[in-house]
């Protein structure tokens, strides 16, 4: 009997079936490393391909729920004359993970969030969590490690650092003081185990659309 748990399944091989092309797993990884929408102008450019072609493949990744579109006008101009507006590419908020056979961690996740919630013993998690982090081995840069955990970091300027994934978003959504919490600690722990605690200060800066923590260059 198929469940609908099966048919996401499904879903989730298709999308990421969609990266098998070796073009395509480029452009998205182009949308992905933009720290703002990309057009296809740009893909076209960093992959040395027509923007014709990027165009296709960019519509690709959106048909299989990878990537999502707005429209802007590039050169900040209003009004008649300004031009059509172009067609912007970022990634989605969207999950995408095959298990075969199905498994559901994120089900127990999500259960001992609210265990530990319930217990009131966020505080044993957060040192759980720092501990963690601070087996990271010795890095001479921040960005480096922790896109190596999955944070995707940008830079903001020359002492501040974003990041645009979090690893745990899903749960973090429902258990925000939780997860978030256990998330700072990590990267606290992350930090100091590389040698870079002196170097940057790691704390929390809830926004839409990215990791609730940042990084700012130490004084």
């Amino acid at each position: 009997m198929t469940t609908s748990e099966d048919l996401d399944d499904l879903d989730d091989l298709d999308a990421l079936t969609a990266l098998a092309d070796g073009v395509r797993r480029q452009a998205y990884r182009v949308v992905a490393d933009g720290t703002a929408p990309v057009g296809r102008d740009e893909v076209a450019e960093a992959l040395g391909i027509g923007r014709t072609l990027a165009a296709f493949h960019l519509d690709k990744l959106v048909t299989a729920g990878l990537l999502e579109t707005s429209y802007a006008r590039r050169s900040g101009k209003t009004g008649p004359g300004a031009g059509r507006p172009a067609k912007l590419y970022r990634i989605t908020a969207a999950e995408h993970v095959v298990s075969v056979p199905p498994r559901s961690y994120r089900t127990a996740a999500e259960l001992l969030a609210e265990a530990i919630e319930l217990a009131g013993a966020e505080d044993v998690l957060h040192r759980v969590a720092e501990r963690h982090g601070r087996q990271a081995t010795a890095c001479a840069d921040a960005q480096e490690l922790l896109a190596g955990h999955g944070y995707a970091p940008a830079a903001d300027g020359p002492d501040r650092v974003e990041l645009r994934n979090c690893p745990f978003h899903r749960v973090a959504e429902q258990f925000p003081p939780t997860i978030c919490g256990m998330n700072l600690a990590m990267i606290n722990g992350l930090l100091a185990g590389a040698g870079l605690a002196g170097e940057w200060t790691a704390r929390m800066e809830a926004a839409p659309g990215r990791c609730c923590v940042a990084l700012t260059r130490a004084a």
